[in-house]
């Protein structure tokens, strides 16, 4: 037999198995993304603290200052009221003026007596408490007000990175190593609804299947969101 006429016979079994094979394949299917609604959460952003700059403003006010003082206290005598020396001035003078006279003008007498030496002896006695009157220093603490102007810190700018950017931001107290920037709301995934043969259903995709139209292929009567065209 022919060599050439062998080779073209056997070319002719393989491509037509193979035409065959093709035909046999199944014909792949595709579902058709109709909605897209996206999930999201609310997370915390915050930022690198990369400079802070103290803010400060002059304020004027009152202002107590206490400080220790020595002061200086004459201690009370004893006798403060000088009892003793009056009794005692009373008592010398009521005899001294018994002796004098007779009768009703020796009674007048020592009356008198008595009370001029009650009241030479409370003299007496007084001069003596101002002479050996000691003086007492002690250490006290003292208190005044005054009024002063001083700087004071009122707040910080704050210089951070978030996302590649940088930005600033005033804030009441000094930060530490970051600085929160409040919340967002951030995608999580996404609730597709699709329609294949004639049936509508809804699966969630951790990643964005496309817009709706968006045709995705279906292998086993799964739907493949991932691989949308």
């Amino acid at each position: 037999m022919n060599k050439t006429l062998v080779t073209a016979i056997a070319a002719a079994v393989v491509g037509g198995a193979a035409v065959a094979a093709y035909q046999a394949l199944p014909e792949r299917e595709y579902a058709e993304i109709v909605a897209v609604e996206p999930l999201t959460e609310m997370v915390r952003l915050s930022g690198q603290v990369i400079d802070v700059r103290p803010i400060t403003e002059t304020q004027s006010g009152p202002r107590e200052v206490c400080e220790e003082r020595p002061v200086e206290y004459t201690e009370q005598p004893k006798d403060p009221n000088r009892i003793a020396g009056t009794a005692i001035g009373a008592v010398v003078g009521g005899l001294i003026g018994n002796q004098i006279g007779g009768g009703s003008g020796k009674k007048i007498a020592t009356v008198a007596g008595a009370a001029g030496g009650a009241y030479a002896g409370r003299k007496i006695q007084g001069n003596r408490q101002e002479a050996n009157a000691e003086t007492v220093t002690r250490m006290e603490t003292v208190c005044e007000t005054i009024t002063e102007t001083r700087e004071e810190i009122v707040g910080y700018d704050v210089t951070y990175q978030a996302d590649g950017q940088t930005g600033t931001r005033r804030t009441s107290k000094q930060p530490g190593a970051t600085i929160s920037l409040g919340q967002r709301e951030q995608v999580i995934g996404y609730d597709v609804t699709y329609r294949f043969r004639d049936q509508v259903a809804t699966v969630r995709s951790e990643t964005d299947p496309g817009a709706p139209g968006t045709r995705v292929p279906v292998e086993d009567g799964v739907v493949k969101l991932e691989h949308g065209g």
